[in-house]
């Protein structure tokens, strides 16, 4: 078993929470990946045997929510917007900054395991674009050196 005892505790209790077993893969979901950072097929197996939901559902769930990745990623894991208002802002060329400072490409994970890049489609904040999310912080009204500083500041504190 890759989920551990406190896991698959916590997953139980939680399922026993709603009259439908169904409602709980999303919060079962969850557990798994504060655990472990990611979910993947081994993961939706374990998740299926312990609240007794067919394994395609707990797959399917997973795969609609970007929430859920399905790798490990870094440490950081920069989300920059690249909808129409941060794409008229620049995010394009952003991203284009982060690669070439990181030296990944979209979707990538940085060798030290420190970053991970990825776009995605909106985090809602169009009057301050360009920004991005790392983890669960906004950073906003984006410019080169603010991301240098920011980069600096994360690659201290990681």
């Amino acid at each position: 078993m890759i989920l551990n005892e406190k896991s698959i505790a916590e997953i139980k209790d939680k399922a026993k929470r709603y009259p439908k077993r169904k409602s709980a893969i999303l919060p079962a979901l969850t557990v798994a990946y504060r655990q472990l950072g990611y979910v993947d097929d081994t993961i939706y197996k374990e998740i299926s045997k312990v609240i007794e939901i067919p394994f395609i559902e707990i797959a399917e769930a997973a795969s609609f929510y970007t929430m859920f990745p399905k790798k490990p990623r870094g440490k950081y894991l920069l989300q920059v917007c690249n909808n129409i208002s941060c794409a008229l802002m620049g995010s394009d060329s952003m991203i284009q900054y982060l690669e070439g400072k990181l030296k990944i490409n979209k979707g990538e994970t940085t060798g030290d395991n420190l970053f991970t890049l990825i776009s995605v489609e909106c985090l809602g904040s169009c009057s301050t674009a360009p920004m991005i999310q790392i983890n669960n912080d906004y950073y906003e009204n984006l410019t080169r050196d603010k991301v240098d500083e920011l980069l600096e500041k994360l690659r201290t504190e990681g």
